[in-house]
């Protein structure tokens, strides 16, 4: 069983950044492939980015450039550096987690969910 916990959401002006952090319980957390979805209102649940346990990264085609992903094994941490913010990236933001060797793009394809962490962005 693992347990996430995200941290960092809040209000930003357009062009600000955030950092946003999910922490993981268990002792296998560099074992686990990691990723960020985020969920509008009224939408479906989205996949932002994410990163193998070998440290490949992806990202979806609207946050690429803007967005970094990245993990600290030794904290069981994995960060969502967000940059040059938009309106359109208000969402409530939620880490996921898995075992597994490739990375992962879909939602279903997580086993592991935070409670999820509120960006706002205003204009």
């Amino acid at each position: 069983q693992v347990q996430l916990v995200e941290s960092g959401g809040g209000l930003v002006q357009a062009g600000g950044s955030l950092r946003l952090s999910c922490a993981a319980s268990g002792r296998t957390f560099s074992s686990y492939a990691m990723g960020w979805f985020r969920q509008a209102p009224g939408k479906e649940r989205d996949f932002v980015a994410c990163i193998t346990r070998r440290d490949t990264t992806y990202y979806s085609g609207s946050v690429k450039g803007r967005f970094t992903i990245s993990r600290d094994n030794a904290k069981n941490t994995v960060y969502l550096q967000m940059n040059s913010l938009k309106p359109e990236d208000t969402a409530v933001y939620y880490c996921a987690a898995r075992s597994g060797s490739y990375y992962y793009t879909l939602a279903n394809e997580y086993v592991y969910w935070g409670q999820g962490t509120q960006v706002t962005v205003s204009s």
